[in-house]
């Protein structure tokens, strides 16, 4: 018996390509994910504030001048509607599968997979929104003038310019920043926990 020769399949060219992940999916974690590092960055900032509260003599030259953090909105992409995207096959319970209107996606459109909705259409996008620090700025106000004639820095007449940093200002940032970084990892956790059952379906 002659046996047939084994002809090896060729193999495809260069590494195999993982599809990206589902963004939509993760929106949630991201946007929350941003707002908490935005208010770290804030509690970050107004820690600094607190540490040089006495400081009277910088590098720069004069007091510490406070520092503010300034926050943006991340706009995300145009969302697009499932029904607007590429024919989709969808599942309907009991009725049978369905398939959507064709048309041409929008740039940045997810294509969806198979998936039972409802007559609601599904907003889907693959960019995400959130929060971003736009920069940290000096806050430009005198502060208050200390008599102190026994200070190395204090001028002729003995009085030293102390920083600008008002110490129940900073307090109140402080625990507003804490605040919202709190509200946003609830948002996390809450989002995390939702993922968690989608994968147990």
């Amino acid at each position: 018996m002659t046996i047939p020769p084994i002809i090896p399949t060729p193999l495809p060219p260069g590494p195999p390509q993982r599809p990206e992940p589902p963004h939509a999916m993760f929106s949630a974690l991201a946007i929350a994910a941003s707002g908490m590092t935005g208010q770290r960055v804030r509690m970050d900032v107004v820690a600094q504030n607190l540490a040089n509260a006495e400081t009277t003599k910088t590098p720069e030259g004069g007091p510490y001048q406070r520092r503010t953090v300034s926050l943006e909105a991340v706009v995300p992409d145009a969302m697009t509607s499932m029904t607007a995207s590429t024919p989709t096959t969808v599942t309907m319970g009991a009725q049978g599968a369905v398939v959507a209107p064709g048309a041409t996606p929008a740039p940045g459109a997810v294509q969806l997979p198979p998936i039972a909705v409802g007559s609601t259409p599904i907003e889907m996008t693959n960019d995400v929104g959130g929060v971003r620090v736009a920069g940290i700025g000096v806050d430009k106000s005198q502060g208050a003038m200390v008599y102190n004639p026994g200070s190395p820095d204090a001028d002729q007449n003995g009085y030293v310019k102390m920083p600008n940093v008002n110490i129940t200002d900073e307090m109140i940032d402080l625990m507003n920043a804490r605040r919202i970084y709190e509200a946003n990892a609830t948002v996390f956790q809450v989002a995390r926990a939702m993922l968690h059952k989608a994968i147990d379906i």
